[in-house]
């Protein structure tokens, strides 16, 4: 049996410099790698890796769970300019999320943080 260490997502990009900014500004990503046309982000344990996209680029979806989605919030909220985002909400299955279109993808990002005591 073997250990899986990270699932990273690579997300293909039409404007890589403002997909890169998004991660950055809003979440506190840092850049680990940065060749212009393929860069990779890391914050604590966790790496997105961003990719140019082709003129066929798919649509996909990622799931970012945090400690403490209010402070999430509360940092991204007055930087959302132009951006399809859904505050945060509780969600049937036990999770508070927040949905947002990463700019210059077709890539949901879903940041949750699990219910728990009288947040429910």
């Amino acid at each position: 049996m073997y250990k899986a260490k990270y699932l990273s997502p690579m997300i293909p990009s039409f404007n890589i410099e403002k997909t890169v900014s998004f991660f950055m500004d809003l979440l506190e990503f840092k850049i680990g790698r940065d060749d212009k046309t393929y860069v990779i982000l890391y914050k604590d344990n966790s790496t997105v890796h961003i990719l140019r996209a082709g003129p066929d680029i798919g649509e996909m979806e990622f799931y970012l769970e945090v400690d403490d989605i209010e402070k999430v919030w509360s940092n991204m909220k007055d930087k959302l300019n132009g951006m399809k985002v859904k505050e945060p909400f509780n969600r049937e299955y036990g999770m508070r999320e927040i949905h947002i279109i990463i700019p210059e993808t077709k890539t949901l990002m879903f940041i949750g943080q699990e219910i728990t005591g009288k947040a429910q």
